[in-house]
């Protein structure tokens, strides 16, 4: 597999501060809904989020990651069984643990794996409990289901979350395209560019996630018009090449426009 990751030595879990650590999940796959086991999953990312004791302002703060994509679809239970440790090491560390619909990305590992997912199985259970979720046990936030007292749009998904919040998550990688087929020329003609592009944008996901779930749960803010993807910038550093590119650089050169008070 392909990982990338800013997490000292090489670990699953960021070493903690003095305040709670929030993780946030993201996965993608490829989606055929017409046969059984036709979603494949083929990318994740896990996002550390260290929060002071107090509520603060998120515009500069910085997050640990882990990323991993497969080569092929060869990898697809090593990507299964990357995921799974991860989730296992989220369930035992994490003090808010952060998703968008987070149960269809558990349920999507879950049903393509071909061996025990402990870790899993586990946060499947968290998740379906996390109403219920009582002392000692981390809080898990599905930003799609448990965020409505912080928003006044009817959409749900992620964008328009983001965008009721006021966070500008502008996603370059889609113009002219979609993930099916950036994946398609990965896996086809090795595209190192599409890889990333797509790498890039599940880890906006997750960093997104962790901002609105951080808000949600009354943990911190930013000012509005927050740029996500200067924030990807700075702690992605040079790991993608993506980065560079003038599409995206455009993307932070100015400051946002859209909202103004």
């Amino acid at each position: 597999m392909i990982i990338s990751s800013n997490v000292p030595g090489g670990q699953l879990v960021p070493p903690r501060g003095p305040g709670p650590l929030l993780a946030s999940v993201d996965v993608e796959w490829s989606k055929n809904y017409r046969i059984r086991g036709g979603n494949v999953p083929f990318c994740y990312s896990v996002i550390w989020l260290p929060l002071p004791p107090h509520r603060i302002g998120l515009d500069d703060t910085p997050f640990w990651y882990t990323s991993a994509y497969v080569h092929d679809t060869s990898e697809t239970q090593n990507l299964i069984t990357g995921a799974d440790q991860a989730l296992g090491e989220v369930l035992r560390c994490a003090d808010l643990i952060a998703g968008h619909q987070l149960c269809s990305d558990l349920g999507t590992l879950a049903s393509a794996a071909r061996q025990p997912v402990n870790g899993i199985y586990a946060a499947r259970t968290a998740w379906r409990q996390r109403r219920q979720a009582g002392e000692g046990v981390p809080r898990i936030l599905d930003t799609r289901y448990d965020a409505d007292h912080a928003l006044t749009g009817t959409s749900r998904r992620l964008v328009d979350v983001c965008t009721s919040l006021r966070l500008d998550v502008t996603q370059p990688e889609l113009r002219g395209t979609s993930m099916t087929a950036l994946h398609r020329r990965w896996l086809e003609h090795r595209e190192i560019i599409a890889r990333e592009k797509i790498t890039v944008l599940n880890l906006r996901h997750s960093v997104s996630t962790a901002l609105v779930a951080t808000y949600a749960a009354g943990l911190g803010h930013w000012q509005p018009g927050l740029n996500v993807n200067r924030l990807l910038a700075v702690e992605l550093g040079r790991a993608f090449r993506w980065l560079t590119d003038p599409a995206f650089t455009t993307l932070i050169a100015t400051p946002s426009r859209r909202w103004r008070e």
